[in-house]
C-alpha cells in the first residue's frame, strides 16, 4: 500500500506560481510513475506531469509545457509540481497518483491516489 497526501494548493491571481507537493508514505516505490492529474468540475480528470521515481524519466501535457516542473525528492519522499505562469484555465483539484505502468499519462496506469487538492486561479 502507498499512502499520498497533497498540499500547497489556494487561490492565485493569473500570472501567479504554486507549488504542490505530495508526501508518500508506505511501501518503497522503486521505479514507480509519480504524476500528477487535475479535474475541473464538470470535467474529466486529466493527465498533467508524471515522473519517474528512480529519475530519468519525465513526461509533461502538452498545455503545461514550459509552465510546471515536476520533480521528486527521493530523501523527503515527496514529489512536486511547481507551476508557474498560471491561468484561469488550470482551475482544478489536483490529484497525485502512483503507478507501476509506463507511459503513466492515463488514469488507469496508477494504483494509489491521493486525496486532491484545490488550485484556483483568478483572472
Amino acid at each position: 500500500q502507498v499512502q499520498l497526501v497533497e498540499s500547497g494548493g489556494g487561490l492565485v491571481q493569473a500570472g501567479g506560481s504554486l507549488r504542490l507537493s505530495c508526501a508518500a508514505s508506505g511501501r518503497t516505490l522503486g521505479s514507480y510513475v509519480m504524476g500528477w492529474f487535475r479535474q475541473a468540475p464538470g470535467k474529466e480528470r486529466e493527465f498533467v506531469a508524471a515522473v519517474r521515481w528512480s529519475g530519468g524519466y519525465t513526461r509533461y501535457e502538452d498545455s503545461v509545457k514550459g509552465r510546471f516542473t515536476i520533480s521528486r525528492d527521493n530523501a523527503l519522499s515527496t514529489v512536486y509540481l511547481q507551476m508557474n505562469g498560471l491561468k484561469p484555465e488550470d482551475t482544478a483539484v489536483y490529484y497525485c497518483a502512483a503507478g507501476s505502468q509506463y507511459p503513466g499519462v492515463a488514469a488507469y496506469e496508477y494504483t494509489y491516489w491521493g486525496q486532491g487538492t484545490q488550485v484556483t486561479v483568478s483572472s
